[in-house]
């Protein structure tokens, strides 16, 4: 009995008596949800409009950031780093469709993943002799990225009913805004520009794409460049968390509880999914980890998604798929 109230009871118990330090923990969950959001946002962008999921995205996150800050180090101003950071991620973009993508029209699913993986094993290689294989430090404040904290002392949230402190660093809310601003432009580009409806029609069918005039290659081209810049814009916000290298590649397999969770088509179902997981994780690993001994933080997204497979495989916001034979 002692140790089912210690389970199930405890935990809940320490969020009431701690309530300042429960909302700081449910904040700084929220900002890993967005954070793995920002990277779940590229492999549904690639997927949505092409069918292709792109195991490289979690490379192409790295691989833009260190592009921005390999140009700063160089004496490029941060400024112009951006811009020609974008221009690298828009020539890779081309190159994948063009030596990669624009031979695989019509191959079966598994040989367009396979493709992306090779991309990634050959982005690892390239970005190390371009850009070794050191961490390297973000240039946030040079791109007028805020820097510093707010500290919050609501009343009636510490012990015994004082003020209690959350702090909010500025760099998370700046990741919580453009996450919000991408998932926005993004949901409009989509569903109400003609770009986003071609977009639509190639991931359904490649081959009735084409027939209808849409350009295969164009499309394609549009995606990867667009998920070039999500990875760019996720990778600011990773490396000005930590050191930009490449074992935040890593983090972007936290993408793929996300992917199942909100769905591999919705955009809005990347950010739920993303919430879902980081206030998951930060909640088990504060309240619930030390009953396990630790360590919930690395596994408990992947029950979680386990969980969903069995119950709603398509995930929230995803569409059933229905194939008649």
């Amino acid at each position: 009995m002692n140790a089912l109230y210690t389970v199930f009871v405890d935990p809940f118990v320490q969020m009431g008596a701690q309530p300042d330090f429960f909302l700081q923990v449910l904040w700084e969950g929220s900002v890993a949800g967005i954070l793995y959001a920002l990277i779940a946002l590229g492999f549904v962008l690639i997927f949505k409009a092409s069918g292709v999921f792109n195991f490289a995205q979690g490379i192409m996150v790295v691989f833009a950031a260190l592009s921005l800050v390999g140009l700063y180090e160089a004496g490029v101003p941060a400024w112009l780093a951006l811009i020609l950071a974008i221009a690298i991620m828009g020539v890779l973009a081309l190159a994948v469709e063009g030596l990669v993508m624009r031979h695989l029209v019509n191959q079966p699913e598994i040989i367009l993943l396979m493709s992306t993986i090779g991309l990634t094993y050959f982005l690892i290689g390239f970005g190390e002799f371009i850009f070794g294989g050191e961490p390297k430090v973000m240039v946030t404040e040079e791109l007028g990225l805020p820097t510093g904290s707010t500290v919050l002392e609501p009343p009636g949230l510490g012990r015994e009913g004082g003020p209690g402190l959350i702090i909010l660093q500025h760099i998370d809310i700046a990741a919580a805004v453009i996450a919000v601003v991408m998932v926005t432009v993004l949901g409009i580009f989509f569903n109400k520009t003609r770009i986003g409806r071609a977009l639509r029609a190639v991931a359904d069918d490649h081959q009735a794409a084409l027939s209808v005039g849409i350009s295969l290659n164009q499309i394609w081209a549009i995606v990867w460049f667009a998920a070039g810049i999500v990875a760019l814009a996720t990778g600011i916000m990773w490396g000005a968390r930590s050191d930009v290298s490449f074992a935040l590649e890593i983090v972007a397999l936290k993408a793929l509880p996300v992917l199942i969770l909100g769905g591999f088509t919705s955009i809005p179902g990347a950010i739920v999914g993303g919430l879902i997981i980081g206030i998951g994780e930060k909640l088990g690993e504060i309240y619930w980890g030390p009953l396990v001994g630790g360590g919930i933080e690395s596994w408990l997204a992947y029950v979680i998604a386990l969980i969903f497979l069995l119950f709603r495989p398509q995930g929230l916001f995803g569409e059933r798929i229905i194939e008649r034979v």
